[in-house]
């Protein structure tokens, strides 16, 4: 589920729709969590499905670790690539703001954690890298997990209206990462191995 503060408005004819913040989103605001109503496809499923809707899943669903497609219910899935994003995937199945967004900001995330199958060429932007690969997540975790730990303490300290989608031993574990009783998880553990996928 999507952070209720954004609403969709179209770009351009080449990025179609994005999603953007109706009002500020502190750092540290979980902006999207996975839910119940979000569909999980196993590989074996999308292939039954057939040619017609590959389409779909190639341009709004993510992969997990397992090899899944996610396809978010709600418009999490117009959430747009940046190399400089403002969200980001922490260890568990949750994105969090990693610097304030300004109200009419538009929400982002990097690509690069989400198991994508082929590259693609993004939209200039002021960062060293063109393209989105596949295994961007080995080379780029340790700089998302820097800005992820960075934020991760405002978890407890600002509004947080999709902390019911936590679950409640999830939430224990987090006070405990803040408080340093454990290790925040890298967002490694996203990557998606061949020994992982499941049919």
């Amino acid at each position: 589920m999507i952070h209720p503060d954004t609403r969709l408005q179209f770009i351009d004819d080449e990025i179609g729709y994005g999603l953007f913040a109706t009002r500020p989103i502190p750092r540290g605001t979980i902006t999207w969590a996975l839910d119940a109503f979000d569909r999980v496809i196993t590989p074996d499923e999308a292939q039954r499905l057939g040619s017609v809707y590959a389409p779909i899943l190639d341009k709004y669903s993510y992969r997990n670790r397992q090899g899944a497609y996610v396809l978010c219910w709600d418009f999490g899935r117009y959430v747009n690539h940046s190399f400089n994003s403002n969200c980001l995937s922490t260890g568990y199945d949750f994105e969090i703001a990693v610097r304030d967004i300004e109200a009419g900001e538009e929400l982002t995330n990097d690509y690069g954690y989400l198991n994508l199958e082929r590259p693609f060429k993004a939209r200039p932007e002021s960062s060293t890298r063109e393209y989105v690969y596949p295994d961007d997540l080995l080379h780029y975790y340790k700089e998302w997990d820097m800005l992820v730990a960075a934020s991760f303490p405002n978890l407890l300290r600002v509004e947080q209206p999709l902390m019911p989608l936590i679950p409640v031993a999830l939430q224990q574990e987090i006070r405990e990462i803040i408080d340093g009783g454990r290790p925040i998880p890298s967002i490694l553990r996203h990557y998606c191995q061949p020994e992982n996928v499941l049919s």
